[in-house]
């Protein structure tokens, strides 16, 4: 034992390390990038809390001011060669062709009260009303694998941020032959007459309450039967897709009485007050009399029930009806996204000031991110019944010994996997494993 130099908790690492390498981020000849992306993963927090973190767990020296002109590095240089990397990966796990491709946004909130030429106060989706923010686009691939992002200043309407993501990728991608997919909040008459324009394919969520008079009334004379679909040409180019489903009819139906359960309690008094209306709920149910005071209008909630079940698309692919129903349906794959990269990952609220440091945060992020869903394929693949955050809870406990050889006074290391936990991830510790992946 008093041979032991050091006991490093460095399962983590050694395994993330060899999903950083197959991804191929290793051609980016920097060290601090996989430092910080392993980091990112295993332990977030502030980069001088990682700093400490680097070395009591990984015995690895990093210094903080080496770690801030790395960011300014990573944002003046390698976000291009990052992006490339993940699309280079992407294209080789779907067979050489990428064929759809989701587009969502996001905002991230800072922890701070000023506003600046890219952090601005805006529409939170975070509901944080009062704070600056930036909006954040990102682009997936069918399977949910990162391929491009972009960042917006904080007030900037989420429908005039996707078609230049799009236009830039396709540019330096060369992606022909392919679908943009997007959520009806992206969905608006200059996107389309764009889309078209550039002969990009498209699926769109579509606002079917907001259409024209003839094809509302169409709409709500179409018989509502489960799993039933109907099409509606708009244009010699474009179809409006319309389903209807029981479990979405419940749905709507109890989000609506929910929001109205909400909005009553608030009523009591015989009123609103505003404050009570610019939060979450169903405000489009109240009738807002001045600027003090609304009341709910319970006509508008017995018209809002007759499009119950009911949601739309606008294509203009020669696609069938249910694949656009079943391709659309892919968006949860951005949502699942940002859903990591904000919680797993804490990537928001950010403290960082600089748009430089932003755009490299958010850089780190979006590499992590990759990773991460490559080791989820790697788990899946191997028949490791595991989620990626089960898997690393376990890696967390596996220690390394770095022992010094008393004769030849050499520093030997032996990872050690010692229990039955050990042993369900034990093939991902192998180097012939990584050699067949």
């Amino acid at each position: 034992m008093s041979n032991i130099e050091n006991i490093l908790l460095n399962g983590t690492q050694l395994l993330l390390n060899q999903v950083f390498q197959l991804v191929g981020f290793d051609k980016i000849d920097d060290d601090i990038l996989k430092h910080l992306v392993v980091s990112r993963i295993c332990q977030p927090r502030s980069k001088v809390a990682t700093v400490d973190y680097l070395k009591s767990y990984y015995d690895e020296d990093v210094e903080l001011h080496k770690i801030y002109r790395y960011l300014d590095k990573l944002h003046d240089t390698q976000k291009e060669q990052v992006q490339q990397i993940s699309v280079e990966h992407t294209r080789k796990l779907l067979g050489g062709k990428i064929e759809l491709v989701y587009y969502d946004v996001t905002t991230l909130y800072f922890e701070t009260d000023f506003s600046d030429d890219l952090r601005k106060t805006g529409f939170s989706k975070d509901g944080k009303h009062a704070q600056p923010q930036i909006v954040l686009g990102l682009l997936v691939s069918s399977g949910g694998y990162p391929l491009a992002y972009s960042i917006h200043e904080g007030n900037k309407y989420e429908g005039h941020t996707m078609l230049p993501v799009v236009e830039d990728f396709v540019k330096q991608f060369d992606l022909k032959d392919f679908v943009v997919i997007a959520d009806s909040g992206l969905m608006n008459n200059d996107n389309i007459e764009l889309l078209e324009k550039k002969n990009y394919q498209y699926i769109l969520g579509a606002r079917i309450k907001n259409e024209s008079k003839p094809i509302t009334q169409w709409l709500l004379s179409l018989d509502k039967q489960d799993g039933s679909f109907y099409e509606y040409r708009k244009t010699k180019t474009s179809r409006l897709i319309v389903g209807y489903s029981e479990n979405r009819a419940k749905k709507d139906r109890y989000n609506r009485e929910k929001g109205i359960k909400r909005l009553e309690k608030e009523y009591k008094t015989g009123s609103i007050t505003k404050d009570k209306v610019n939060k979450r709920g169903y405000n489009k149910f109240l009738e807002i009399s001045d600027d003090i005071k609304a009341t709910i209008n319970y006509d508008k909630i017995k018209e809002d029930e007759r499009w119950d079940g009911l949601k739309g698309y606008i294509t203009n692919t020669s696609l069938t009806a249910q694949t656009i129903y079943e391709e659309y349906s892919g968006l949860w794959q951005v949502e699942r996204a940002f859903r990591i990269t904000k919680g797993t990952l804490e990537l928001r609220p950010m403290f960082h000031f600089t748009k430089k440091r932003i755009e490299a945060h958010v850089c780190i992020c979006f590499v992590a991110y990759k990773v991460y869903k490559e080791l989820e394929r790697i788990l899946k693949a191997s028949d490791i019944n595991l989620s990626v955050d089960k898997a690393l809870d376990i890696a967390k406990t596996i220690t390394t010994l770095k022992i010094k050889l008393p004769i030849s006074n050499e520093t030997m290391t032996k990872t050690m996997l010692l229990t039955t936990k050990h042993k369900s991830i034990a093939k991902l510790f192998d180097e012939h494993f990584w050699q067949s992946v």
